[in-house]
């Protein structure tokens, strides 16, 4: 994947939803008869400008798509013609200026609801939350949780999907007591109580792993079909054919098992023992690490296996289709879901439950962006309404310089009768430039570790 082809990605992701912020300032501004001058994709130097001759509004494009603006009129940024007054944006009441700054986030978290309702139409195929694997010394061993049993509800929360399963899960992050994990075991009801502390503070793993239990995985057998020409295998002579039997003396069931002992080992010299012809072939070969977008370092031999046609049985697959209602009324609840977690997850960082290391800058999400774009327009669309989301519900946030600090201004002069001063909204300016300012610093730097 080229620097190009990441940075198109980014900008196909990022320019819809900026643009769709601001119009929803835009749209409900003109609505309430407030008279807009500029309506701006993204900051910086103009590349491209137009001026409508009907309106008077100049719609143009500036070189930083990392956001956008509306600028209307307004008294406080300039001098206003008296027969303009009736139009300046100060000049609105109160609750004509909460909707006009609240439109942006809304239409953000509307624009996210019908991405996923889209997402929702088409049937799909997947495997259902019956477990395929149960690792050993883990909370779920420990609970006596097995193989088959399919969960159906997590902390009283039903969950039909893997996808439902895991937002449950992560919803926990941070916490240190127990989760209850209800499931069906041969047509009976059984319940486990699966204790966690500081629950995935540790980003090397996942939800899934950290409990200990895993979806099915087909068996496919631990073969070595092609070798990358720098790759760390083809160096110390495994070759293409070769069947891992062996490392450090723990055998592979299958090529599952090789994939979490090589990535849970990069830069660490492993012995393994592959059969060639009918023959044992020991050979000692160290992992090379690679990051991923989160910063995370994963072990990786350069070996690739084709597991050809997978068979799924059919006690582990389902279908799932919704009609046009039903997949509204999804996409609804999902919307909700995630904006609850992105707010649990800001509480549970200032709190110090969740480490800061978890901020992601412009970097990261066009890392992210390029790979989903590779994966698929429906990858590329969730990841699209995810951060329609994030971006909805972070600009709602009481923090001076966004929407929500805005909104807490309006409101407050909703119930004294008058106006914030400026006196309190210059330091509120400050604090917010600090705070944001502050925040996009440690993302970069973040992104920049990750790199």
């Amino acid at each position: 994947m080229n620097a190009l082809f990441i940075i198109v990605a980014a900008i196909l992701l990022l320019g819809p939803l900026i643009a769709i912020h601001e119009f929803g300032h835009y749209f409900v501004a003109r609505k309430l008869g407030v008279k807009v001058l500029v309506y701006s994709i993204g900051f910086g130097p103009t590349v491209l400008k137009w001026t409508s001759k009907k309106s008077g509004i100049q719609y143009q494009l500036s070189a930083l798509p990392l956001g956008g603006y509306v600028k209307m009129l307004d008294e406080r940024e300039g001098n206003v013609a008296e027969a303009d007054l009736p139009y300046a944006f100060n000049r609105q009441h109160p609750w004509k200026r909460i909707a006009i700054v609240a439109a942006g986030p809304l239409i953000n978290l509307i624009f996210a609801v019908l991405l996923f309702w889209v997402l929702f139409l088409p049937a799909q195929e997947q495997l259902n939350t019956r477990i395929g694997k149960v690792l050993v010394n883990s909370p779920a061993a420990t609970a006596q949780m097995q193989v088959g049993d399919k969960i159906t509800a997590v902390d009283g929360a039903k969950t039909s999907t893997w996808e439902q399963l895991n937002f449950a899960l992560v919803d926990r992050a941070g916490e240190t007591g127990v989760i209850h994990i209800d499931a069906d075991r041969n047509g009976q009801a059984t319940s486990f109580v699966l204790p966690i502390q500081n629950f995935l503070k540790d980003q090397n793993q996942s939800p899934l792993d950290s409990l200990g239990f895993i979806p099915y995985r087909p068996h496919i057998p631990a073969t070595v079909m092609k070798l990358n020409e720098d790759g760390a295998a083809i160096r110390q002579g495994m070759k293409a054919g070769d069947r891992i039997v062996a490392i450090d003396g723990v055998k592979m069931k299958d090529w599952f098992d090789v994939v979490e002992v090589v990535q849970a080992s990069p830069e660490k010299l492993l012995k393994i023992d592959v059969l060639r012809q009918n023959q044992l072939v020991h050979l000692e070969v160290m992992p090379q690490g690679k990051r991923d977008n989160m910063g995370n370092v994963s072990g990786v031999l350069g070996v690739q296996n084709n597991p050809g046609q997978v068979v799924i049985p059919e006690e582990y697959k389902q279908t799932i289709q919704y009609g046009p209602v039903e997949a509204f009324g999804k996409a609804l609840d999902k919307t909700g879901q995630i904006s609850t977690m992105i707010l649990n997850s800001i509480v549970k960082m200032v709190r110090g439950l969740i480490g800061f290391e978890n901020l992601s800058g412009p970097i990261t999400i066009a890392k992210v962006a390029g790979q989903s774009a590779e994966m698929g327009w429906q990858t590329f669309i969730s990841f699209m309404a995810l951060m329609s989301v994030s971006l909805g519900i972070l600009n709602l946030l009481p923090i001076p310089m966004l929407d929500g600090g805005h909104l807490v201004y309006y409101f407050v002069e909703l119930i004294r009768g008058k106006p914030v001063s400026e006196q309190i909204q210059l330091v509120g300016l400050k604090i917010g430039m600090v705070l944001l300012g502050s925040m996009m610093l440690l993302a970069l730097f973040n992104d920049f570790m990750r790199l």
